[in-house]
């Protein structure tokens, strides 16, 4: 490898993109176009670096396997850096396995925490803990530990254990320094304020509190009876019973949580309910099965009561009742939590992430975007959205969903 090769591939290593340029910018020659296609990811051009990273995959010849094992590691970065989720996975796994049988463990590293951040965006929270299990960043550089530890931060974020995901940001910070890149630094600095952000709502009849991520933490831990609308679950100490898939119910549930000790009158729950604004006995009929239908499911948990004039909630074990909800609760607020990460989002990742069809996602998209919320560039396969962020607010998904056995 010649000398501009290596002086680029080091400005490169060092987060300086022009530097790099400077040297390889008029050279199509393989290696060149490998650290172009880098620089140009690096400055945030991601369809011009997909490409030249493609041409120089070609450019190397079929014995120079390492070589191009290296150009499918920096696409695949480029692909979750621009949201492409539907990047294939098994070409990566490839490109790792390639790495590992030539003893080049540092790219093959990089390759695996590439998987484990793709996991971690779309909640395969206990695929990225296997993945994570038998991988000892020690031996690494500043750079790759630092992944490391934003990968166990944002694990212990999203399964709500905060002293564990501040140790592990101070770590990266400290290995961040060390890197001395500023991207680099940056990401660090931003995954920290999550911890210091509103997370969540308290929402109570005296009117609604913001919640730190530690407080979530400390809530959902205490012996209190907990109607989560950011997962649309109820839960006390181990019990939990998933309304999800029956936001009527769900809605119920929450009306009488939000004016607990108090009641709630029949004709404010057919309105939250069921949004009836001419109320007939049939909406009355209808509520009586409704609440009838609640209080089986919440019978291990709580009772339903009925008053002179509504239905007031009671928990059996005498707890405290506490409603949580997200920090900003509006239509579509899941997809506008994903696009305030500062990221431009394709609408299939974000079907992806989301767990939805892909056509739910645009017309969510189209109705942001009548409405100012979201913005869209480029065209067909290669159309983005973004949204600037919320200030002051962590995004929604930092309130982890149910997981398996809670």
């Amino acid at each position: 490898m010649d000398s501009l090769i290596t002086a680029s591939a080091r400005a490169l290593a060092a987060g300086d993109p022009l530097g790099a340029l400077k040297r390889v910018a008029l050279r199509n020659d393989a290696p060149a176009l490998a650290l172009r296609g880098i620089a140009m990811a690096q400055l945030g051009d991601f369809p011009r670096a997909k490409e030249l990273l493609r041409r120089a995959a070609r450019a190397f010849t079929a014995k120079e396997v390492v070589a191009r094992a290296r150009c499918v590691v920096a696409e695949a970065e480029v692909a979750l850096a621009s949201r492409d989720l539907s990047w294939p996975a098994k070409t990566l796994d490839a490109a790792r396995a390639t790495l590992e049988e030539h003893g080049d463990r540092l790219n093959a590293a990089f390759a695996r925490y590439l998987a484990v951040r793709r996991l971690l965006l779309i909640g395969h929270l206990d695929d990225v803990e296997r993945m994570l299990a038998d991988l000892d960043p020690a031996p690494f550089p500043p750079a790759l530990r630092t992944a490391h530890e934003l990968v166990i931060a944002g694990i212990a974020i999203r399964r709500l254990r905060t002293k564990e995901a501040r140790a592990a940001l101070m770590r990266a910070q400290q290995t961040a320094r060390q890197a001395r890149i500023a991207a680099l630094t940056a990401e660090v600095e931003s995954a920290c304020r999550i911890l210091n952000t509103p997370a969540a709502r308290r929402i109570t009849r005296g009117g609604d509190r913001l919640l730190l991520l530690e407080e979530v933490e400390t809530i959902l831990s205490s012996e209190a009876f907990v109607i989560d609308a950011c997962r649309n679950v109820v839960r006390h100490a181990n019990t939990l019973v998933s309304l999800t898939t029956r936001p009527v119910l769900f809605a119920l549930a929450r009306a009488l949580g939000e004016a607990w000790p108090g009641d709630v009158p029949r004709d404010v729950l057919l309105t939250r309910a069921f949004g009836a604004r001419l109320v007939d006995e049939s909406h009355r009929a209808r509520l009586r099965v409704e609440i009838g239908r609640l209080r089986r499911m919440l019978r291990p948990l709580a009772a339903i009561i009925a008053t002179r004039r509504g239905f007031a909630l009671k928990a059996r074990s005498r707890s405290e009742v506490v409603v949580l909800a997200r920090p900003v609760e509006e239509e579509h607020g899941a997809v506008l939590a994903f696009l305030t990460d500062g990221e431009s989002w394709s609408s299939s990742a974000l079907a992806l992430a989301l767990g939805a069809s892909q056509r739910t996602v645009q017309r969510a998209l189209d109705e942001l975007a009548a409405a100012d919320k979201v913005q869209s560039f480029g065209q067909a396969r290669a159309r983005r959205w973004i949204s600037p962020p919320l200030p002051g607010f962590t995004t929604i998904l930092l309130l982890p969903p149910p997981l398996p056995g809670d």
